[in-house]
């Protein structure tokens, strides 16, 4: 059977380069699993591959679609697995990699069909929105789904307000429609995917990945984020750019503080977001554990291991 092999992980922690070595060993393509780096014009604060990176390995989903265009994890669901369709006639091992717990939760389990939103209920949530703001929107979302409560971008009011929707035309959490069975064992839902799944994360010491999210940030705006931002602030409503990197600098470009605290606010929220994604992966019992300080060829043997279905249960968290 072919091998999907995940390489997950939170913000800053090292995938890339890891992700980057594993394909070209096992010459075979990166299929992203970025919610943010599918979108084109924003390669800086979305940390996508380089031209250098994507000249060592070929890359899928990445700066494909305008800013303009709605996307989601069940559209990404859809064309990810049409892609390994094909990519899978070619290669006995893809490599897929990226942070949005959801696009590669749509992969691994696939997605409910979701129910559409009445127009009074949009407009409901759309009008406490407005009365009572942000905190509204986030007090309901912690009320409804804990769950998704963990993992959703806390400041994006569009994914916040379609949670809130959703759970209340549904009746239940917004989280429990996401996957088509409760198991968290991929290879025993309904859904079963014609290919194998195996999934790793990376992992360091909180203060060490924290630093390391710091200098990132640092290292951005030192690449040229800020005049990124600027050729972006006419789109700023854009659902594609309310997230970190972007709203802290529509901020400083509003006068609301100045550009040493935007830079600030992004590494925090950068650290918040990285900590919510552990979170969630840790939930996963099915994702082996490594070890970001080892060696490479440690971790590769690791790998190499879980692709022939070796017992390494005694590491697995």
């Amino acid at each position: 059977m072919k091998n999907l092999l995940l390489i997950l992980g939170p913000t800053g922690v090292g995938k890339t380069e890891l992700s980057l070595r594993v394909a070209e060993h096992y010459g075979c393509p990166i299929v992203s699993c970025d919610s943010r780096q599918i979108y084109r014009d924003i390669p800086i604060g979305t940390a996508a591959p380089t031209s250098e990176e994507q000249a060592r390995v070929k890359h899928y989903f990445v700066g494909i679609r305008a800013l303009e265009d709605e996307y989601n994890a069940g559209q990404y669901e859809r064309d990810a697995l049409t892609l390994l369709e094909t990519l899978f006639a070619e290669h006995e091992t893809i490599v897929m990699t990226g942070g949005s717990m959801l696009y590669a939760e749509a992969v691994c389990k696939g997605l409910d069909d979701l129910p559409s939103i009445p127009t009074d209920v949009r407009a409901e949530v759309k009008k406490q929105f407005e009365t009572y703001g942000l905190e509204w929107l986030q007090k309901e979302v912690q009320r409804l789904d804990p769950v998704y409560w963990e993992e959703v971008d806390r400041s994006n009011p569009a994914r916040l307000a379609h949670c809130v929707e959703l759970s209340m035309v549904a009746g239940r959490p917004y989280s429990s429609l996401l996957t088509k069975h409760s198991s968290t064992d991929s290879h025993t839902s309904a859904n079963k995917r014609p290919f194998r799944i195996v999934k790793t994360a990376l992992e360091r010491p909180r203060e060490e990945l924290y630093e390391r999210i710091n200098h990132r940030v640092e290292q951005m705006m030192a690449n040229g984020l800020k005049e990124e931002a600027k050729s972006v602030y006419p789109k700023r409503h854009l659902n594609s750019l309310q997230t970190v990197g972007y709203k802290e600098l529509f901020g400083y470009f509003d006068g609301q503080y100045d550009l040493l605290r935007a830079t600030e606010l992004i590494q925090q929220n950068t650290r918040h977001y990285a900590k919510r994604q552990m979170t969630w992966f840790r939930r996963d019992k099915e994702i082996y554990w490594l070890n970001a300080n080892d060696t490479y060829e440690k971790n590769m043997a690791i790998i190499d291991s879980l692709l022939r279905g070796d017992s390494v249960q005694e590491d697995k968290r």
